[in-house]
């Protein structure tokens, strides 16, 4: 990570992965939403752990805006992890 290329999961912008980083890392919060939302519905999984943490999508999941079948595929999922942290 930390290139000058572009992302693969941003196909239809022109930003880098050094765009993305600065985006994830920057305090603008409607553009850091709108990015862990476009790794998450485009990204490979193993991919969206080099950029964002679990407790990070915790975090910020609320306010993501995530295509249903998306949104209800993560929300089982961090209801899952939720249940495997209780124990």
């Amino acid at each position: 990570m930390g290139t000058t290329t572009r992302s693969y999961f941003l196909w239809d912008y022109d930003l880098t992965e050094n765009d993305v980083l600065q985006i994830l890392q920057g305090d603008n919060e409607n553009e850091k939403t709108w990015m862990i939302s476009r790794i998450m519905e485009s990204a490979r999984y193993a991919d969206i752990w080099n950029y964002i943490t679990l407790e990070e999508v915790r975090k910020i999941f609320p306010k993501l805006r995530l295509k249903p079948p998306v949104r209800q595929a993560w929300e089982f999922a961090l209801h899952v992890w939720g249940k495997d942290e209780q124990h």
